[in-house]
């Protein structure tokens, strides 16, 4: 599925983050999504986060930080801070999955999504899609310590799907490193190098499947 070769399809990680991150800093006030603008880097200067206060960064239920979101937070802060990662104390402010369908769709939808909050309680809104929107959801973390990214498509039925193994490959993708010529949202579960990640997420997110799709 890959298009980029075996060396490049090999790496996971801080690895991805820090190929990404070589992108960025060449332009760091460039878009991360070609369609619409969205930069990498507020105001293209890179705010990193306090050493001392990263050492004790966590998220609310004690789960720690991902390597891929530790590292790109030592660069900057500023890409989530605009997607409202933070609460006003400092700390990381996440929504369940209900609070942020509504914010994102529409209060109507937000009780649709209600059945999720137990098993989605920390979600993070990041770039992505149009209609569709993308986060990372603190679940049970894989082998390498990364959390998925999952998608939201309400353009026919409403669903949420498994897309991504971990920000490290979102990152790629998203900074077209990866050359994914996606064709469903979950297809990186049939992926050689990415499948076993994304069926150990497959599994605590959707008991072994790949998405959930409306009515639930």
């Amino acid at each position: 599925m890959l298009t980029d070769g075996a060396e490049e399809a090999a790496v996971h990680g801080v690895a991805w983050v820090e190929r990404v991150l070589e992108k960025v800093r060449r332009d760091p006030g460039g878009s991360a999504l070609e369609y619409r603008d969205v930069p990498w880097v507020t105001d293209g200067v890179a705010s990193p986060l306090p050493p001392a206060r990263l050492a004790d960064l966590c998220f609310p239920s004690g789960r720690p930080l991902s390597p891929s979101l530790r590292a790109w937070l030592a660069y900057d802060i500023s890409l989530f801070e605009r997607h409202d990662w933070f609460a006003s104390d400092g700390g990381l402010g996440p929504r369940p999955l209900s609070e942020l369908v509504g914010d994102e769709y529409g209060a109507m939808w937000a009780p649709e999504f209600a059945l999720f909050d137990e098993r989605f309680p920390e979600c993070f809104l990041l770039p992505g899609g149009s209609d569709s929107r993308r986060f990372l959801a603190v679940t049970e973390p894989d082998a390498l310590g990364e959390y998925p990214v999952l998608a939201l498509d309400f353009d026919d039925l409403p669903c949420v799907c498994l897309m991504y193994p971990g920000f490290d490959v979102y990152a790629a993708d998203t900074a077209g490193l990866l050359g994914l010529p996606f064709g469903t949202y979950s297809e990186l579960a049939d992926d050689r190098t990415y499948g076993p990640r994304m069926r150990h997420h497959a599994i605590h997110c959707f008991a072994g499947e790949r998405e959930a799709q409306f009515p639930f």
